[in-house]
């Protein structure tokens, strides 16, 4: 005879085994579903054409798919691997570079070494770290804002076309902010759809491939700040919402795995892939389960996920090129208006360096570029340089509280 709520506990074990695998799947379509547009809107915008960037997203969704599976079962630790969603938010604001896209696939491939190398050698990793918090801040902050303002611009170019997505993007970020951009995504295929947008292009998943071309200015003006965004907002911030659910995993390996495989997968067009920030929480989080020691699996899950997901970025991608005139932007620009706000918090936080760090972000959304070398990079050389100067001669500031990490 079974005990009383005997039946009751064995579903209860059973919804609980199962958490994990539901919290990976959710990972997975939170992740790929609200930053895809942006990471098509990147690549399209440092010279890719339509066949090129879908294999980019493929290839960048097979990839961090396999790695984050490899890590997690290895590690039993639920280490999610993204790919990374501010770096494409850098190339949207940098444009084409002197030589096109193979200089920018060469780019990618330094960033990817940069990547292996803080891995192996950890001065490198200290040195990117010991970049004031406001001013790195500053820089992304400034890289976002670009980006963030397509939705306005979007409204009023386009008003019958882009309105109802922010709308329908407002919505769900008001009452259920997981959904908000697979929302605007949906109501962006229903303005197509009533507009008969034709759809044209290879739907299939395929691979180009393309020679990288390694120029001084891409490297100095792209690799580089691709890097920096990568590492402090990504790979810094992933390894904090890990530690705040308790887990201390070893960076190294994630960024050894991570930066060679960025390497090899920039030929086919991906940018940069990373420790997760955003879809960790979901995946090393209570809502992988109550038991910690398996929630490994929702992050593996997760990895599955995406890599099925990946399958479909010849259609994202033709979607994309049908999408009217600015409206994917504004999508990738709605994307990212969290990180914009965690951007700016901390780089106007009120520190000794937050006038630094308003020069940093003014000069990185400025959009000037200088010996080939793009605004990003000046930025922030410029936020640490009135830095410089604002201490010289000054006496030793007091020590500061770190500020919150940003999530992305």
């Amino acid at each position: 005879m079974t005990a009383p709520g005997g039946s009751a506990d064995v579903r209860s074990a059973r919804a609980d085994r199962l958490q994990p695998v539901l919290a990976g799947l959710l990972t997975a379509i939170v992740g790929f579903m609200g930053a895809f547009a942006v990471v098509l809107a990147g690549l399209r915008a440092v010279g890719a054409t339509e066949a090129q960037a879908a294999s980019g997203l493929l290839v960048l969704s097979v990839s961090m798919g396999f790695v984050g599976i490899a890590l997690s079962v290895r590690s039993r630790t639920p280490i999610a691997i993204a790919w990374s969603t501010p770096g494409a938010a850098l190339l949207v604001s940098t444009g084409v570079q002197d030589g096109g896209w193979p200089a920018a696939v060469g780019a990618f491939a330094v960033c990817g070494v940069l990547l292996a190398l803080a891995g192996l050698w950890r001065p490198l990793g200290r040195l990117i770290a010991a970049i004031p918090a406001p001013i790195a801040s500053a820089m992304l902050a400034g890289v976002l804002l670009t980006v963030c303002l397509a939705p306005a611009r979007a409204a009023a170019d386009s008003p019958a076309q882009a309105l109802p997505v922010i709308a329908a993007w407002l919505v769900l970020w008001r009452f259920a902010p997981r959904w908000a951009i697979p929302g605007a995504l949906a109501a962006l295929g229903l303005v197509m759809a009533i507009e008969g947008a034709p759809i044209d292009g290879r739907l299939a998943p395929a691979v180009d491939i393309t020679a990288p071309a390694f120029e001084a200015s891409a490297i100095i003006g792209l690799a580089l700040p691709l890097f920096l965004v990568t590492m402090a907002s990504q790979n810094v911030t992933g390894m904090a919402v890990l530690q705040s659910f308790g887990y201390r995993p070893d960076l190294r390996p994630v960024l050894l795995s991570t930066g060679t495989v960025t390497a090899l997968i920039a030929p086919f067009g991906g940018h940069a892939i990373n420790l997760a920030a955003i879809t960790q929480a979901l995946a090393a989080g209570p809502d992988a389960g109550p038991d910690r020691s398996r929630r490994w699996i929702a992050a593996a899950t997760a990895g599955g996920g995406v890599i099925v997901l990946g399958l479909g970025a010849g259609l994202a991608a033709a979607l994309a090129a049908a999408a009217p005139a600015g409206l994917i932007e504004a999508v990738a620009g709605l994307a990212l208006l969290g990180a914009l706000t965690a951007s700016l918090a901390v780089a106007l936080a009120n520190t000794p360096d937050r006038d630094a760090a308003v020069v940093a972000l003014i000069v990185a959304a400025s959009g000037i570029t200088i010996g080939g070398i793009s605004a990003p990079f000046w930025g922030l050389v410029a936020g640490l340089g009135v830095r410089w100067l604002q201490r010289l001669g000054a006496d030793p500031p007091a020590p500061q509280t770190p500020p919150e990490s940003i999530n992305h």
